[in-house]
């Protein structure tokens, strides 16, 4: 196996096994493999191996790789878990099977103008700024009750969860907490949170998704 194969291995059983640790079933934890600044060749050895889910930050660099990707390996999905731009969102709702960035009406305006143009609809996740950062994106958690309602309302969009980022020099389970508190308000299933460093914590407190790229791909240029 390749170092990567094998660092996929060891990221899943680690899943597994902090799922099982707080009596959770290991199958109700997905992994997100974060490909982003990835070429495809670097990319191939976790397909072959049988990942199927995969994170992406950028429309163009998706694009650039994806379509040949999923020809090959085409129960493959492409998450988008980068910032997105409004004018990106036909791009995006062609290209993504999951969006997890949404976090602004104009964003929500323009998907539910594409989902209905399409008919394709991607998984769409509301991020959430939990720690209220201001270069960060998301919805703050004192507006994530009037923005989860314009979507479903006003944009007709259906919600499958909600993502965050927790601030880099926070603990990040108060944030998860958090996460899964607004979650469980609103009646969603869906908990996007936890990356390479903190993933194990996130399955704690409930992750449906954990995001990981570096603790398997290696360091990125």
């Amino acid at each position: 196996m390749s170092d990567t194969v094998t660092r996929w291995a060891q990221i899943r059983s680690a899943i597994a096994q902090a799922a099982r640790d707080v009596e959770r079933d290991p199958d109700s934890v997905a992994l997100i493999a974060v490909s982003k600044t990835m070429p495809a060749e670097a990319i191939l050895p976790v397909l072959e191996a049988g990942q199927r889910l995969f994170g992406e930050n950028y429309v163009q660099e998706a694009k650039a790789k994806w379509p040949a990707l999923k020809a090959r390996f085409p129960d493959a999905q492409v998450h988008m878990i980068g910032p997105l731009q409004s004018n990106k969102a036909r791009e995006a709702v062609e290209l993504f099977d999951a969006i997890h960035s949404l976090d602004r009406e104009s964003l929500a305006r323009e998907l539910s103008r594409e989902i209905a143009r399409s008919g394709r609809a991607p998984t769409l996740y509301v991020q959430v700024n939990t720690g209220d950062e201001p270069q960060k994106g998301g919805v703050s958690p004192a507006e994530i009750d009037g923005f989860l309602e314009s979507c479903r309302v006003h944009h007709g969009l259906t919600i499958e969860g909600l993502m965050c980022i927790p601030p880099a020099a926070d603990p990040p389970s108060p944030h998860f907490a958090l996460l899964a508190k607004i979650a469980a308000r609103h009646g969603l299933r869906g908990l996007s949170m936890g990356m390479s460093a903190d993933y194990e914590a996130a399955i704690q407190l409930g992750a449906t998704h954990v995001r990981v790229g570096s603790a398997i791909f290696g360091a990125r240029g």
